[in-house]
């Protein structure tokens, strides 16, 4: 996946410049690392809401002087990251919106089902918004519902959210093992032999919820749509079906507007062979659309759903 996104934000025409491409989800650092080597006179500038990865990317930056600049900043807030910066516009960005595996295994985030940590899940645990046990413990069961089925699509959301009322009666939902407790003992016997671990549907919808990722993701592109040069790229991948919904919903309102061409007219999706080296893949989805000028008339070619090649 790295490399056919790489190849749509640096199409052939800007290898040979200096192009200044945003990794607007640095994560950790992989695409980052991808166009630097690509493109030797080039610069990225990497965006993160956790401080863990903008950590890891002022480091990674002393590897790559003057051609790395590393922002603690959600990519919501791109416009005033690139205005503290002086950058008016941008060669690309790019948002690759699934959590890192390094995110996962952080035994403090709570972002994994697997263990027994707090429940937090938080991409800048040094805010002070909610947390996902803030959010367990004081919603109504309608609103948990609707909270799991919206953004989980999980079919036994009104059964979950029963049962975590049930159980926070009695004592607040605190470690990801009592959510996980919660969900196993609300769904019928046979529901737990799916290809997913049966919690993966509400941990994910809990973590899109605490950070706002679909209104952060829009107010994203609508500063993206702003900050494109022409013939610029923006670049999706997403992981979840409201995301993509909302990344084709965008990208169509931008060429509807002549702002950008859509380059993918149905999302780039993994092969067979990538979701078995890399299970967590399945659910990708790649958009890609190009900024136009006032004057660019010409379609870009159009790239059907091959699978990642």
């Amino acid at each position: 996946m790295l490399e056919e996104s790489v190849d749509l934000v640096l199409p052939e025409r800007a290898l040979g410049s200096a192009a200044t491409i945003v990794d607007a989800t640095f994560g950790a650092g992989g695409h980052t690392k991808a166009i630097l080597s690509r493109q030797p006179s080039g610069r990225v500038i990497a965006l993160d809401a956790d401080p863990a990865a903008f950590e890891r990317a002022v480091e990674l930056s002393s590897r790559y002087p003057g051609r790395l600049t590393a922002v603690h900043a959600n990519f919501a807030d791109l416009d005033e990251a690139l205005d503290e910066l002086g950058v008016d516009g941008v060669d690309g960005i790019l948002y690759d919106l699934g959590l890192s595996s390094i995110q996962l295994a952080d035994a403090e985030r709570g972002f994994s089902f697997a263990g027994d940590e707090p429940l937090d899940m938080r991409l800048d645990p040094t805010t002070g918004d909610p947390t996902a046990a803030d959010l367990l413990n004081t919603l109504s069961e309608r609103q948990l519902a609707d909270l799991i089925h919206g953004s989980g699509d999980e079919r036994f959301a009104r059964r979950i959210a029963r049962q975590i009322v049930t159980r926070r009666a009695r004592s607040p939902l605190r470690k990801t093992s009592d959510l996980v407790a919660a969900i196993l003992s609300a769904l019928p016997r046979n529901a737990s032999r799916g290809k997913i671990h049966p919690a993966t549907r509400t941990f994910q919808a809990l973590r899109m919820a605490v950070n706002h990722d679909v209104e952060r993701l829009e107010r994203s592109l609508a500063a993206a749509a702003r900050r494109l040069r022409p013939g610029a790229r923006a670049v999706v991948i997403s992981y979840h079906s409201g995301e993509d919904r909302s990344v084709k919903r965008v990208f169509r309102r931008w060429e509807h507007d002549g702002l950008a061409n859509v380059i993918t007219r149905k999302p780039m999706t993994p092969t067979v062979e990538e979701t078995k080296a890399n299970p967590r893949s399945r659910s990708a989805k790649l958009r890609a659309a190009e900024r136009l000028s006032a004057e660019t008339q010409s379609q870009p070619e159009i790239m059907e759903d091959r699978g990642w090649r």
